[in-house]
């Protein structure tokens, strides 16, 4: 009897109401809806053709609600389509050197994931074959330094299982150096987004080096 009454007032009492707030998760829906659609833009027809209308249109939002997502319009967008790249080209490197074993695996793993999201990135693409005056300031002079420094600390990290913090800062930076090489000249025999090649090639050049810097100086050497 009591148990039915408790049935009969649960059934009784008024559904809760859900209250759905516009706030950050519809805006941050938008935003990525906006941002992906201007990189699907951008791998066809690059940032010069490009216009609010156009990723209005491909982001299936009214162009007001771009400019209320996005209130620098077109430059804003493309400034937030690099962030959200490198935050997920970051994020997604971290997955694979994080389930790497030994060095040697952390090395080719990253190499490896690296130089393949990077090689098959359709927007970057139709950029540097199009309007490389987009990409290349990036990667000349201080700015080149910039995205050593910044991807050589994220990296780092990884190594630091295996070496001092000194020497797997330069791991580092050589493995940063060694992709963004390869990958803008590239070469016979060193195809980086081939696991086997990306292997022989660390195993040819960049274990020698580490354990080179893992090698204790010469007592002659402090004396110069």
């Amino acid at each position: 009897m009591g148990s039915a009454r408790l049935r009969q007032t649960t059934l009784d009492r008024p559904a809760p109401r859900v209250i759905r707030h516009l706030g950050a998760d519809d805006r941050s829906s938008v935003r990525v809806r906006i941002v992906d659609a201007a990189l699907r833009r951008i791998a066809r027809q690059g940032t010069r053709k490009t216009t609010v209308d156009d990723l209005a249109r491909e982001a299936g939002v009214s162009r007001a609600t771009l400019y209320r997502t996005f209130p620098g319009g077109k430059e804003a967008v493309l400034s937030a389509v690099v962030e959200t790249e490198v935050a997920r080209f970051f994020s997604g490197l971290a997955v694979v050197m994080g389930e790497a074993h030994d060095l040697e695996d952390v090395l080719v793993a990253g190499m490896v994931d690296a130089a393949r999201r990077l090689s098959g990135h359709a927007a970057l693409n139709y950029l540097l074959e199009h309007e490389p005056e987009v990409v290349f300031p990036r990667l000349a002079f201080d700015q080149m330094d910039r995205l050593l420094l910044v991807a050589s600390d994220f990296i780092a990290p990884f190594f630091g299982r295996w070496l001092e913090p000194d020497q797997a800062a330069r791991a580092a930076e050589w493995a940063v150096r060694i992709v963004v090489s390869y990958l803008a000249t590239p070469a016979r025999g060193a195809d980086l987004t081939d696991p086997h090649q990306a292997r022989r090639l660390v195993d040819t050049f960049v274990i020698p080096g580490i354990q080179a810097l893992r090698a204790p100086a010469a007592p002659w050497a402090n004396d110069q």
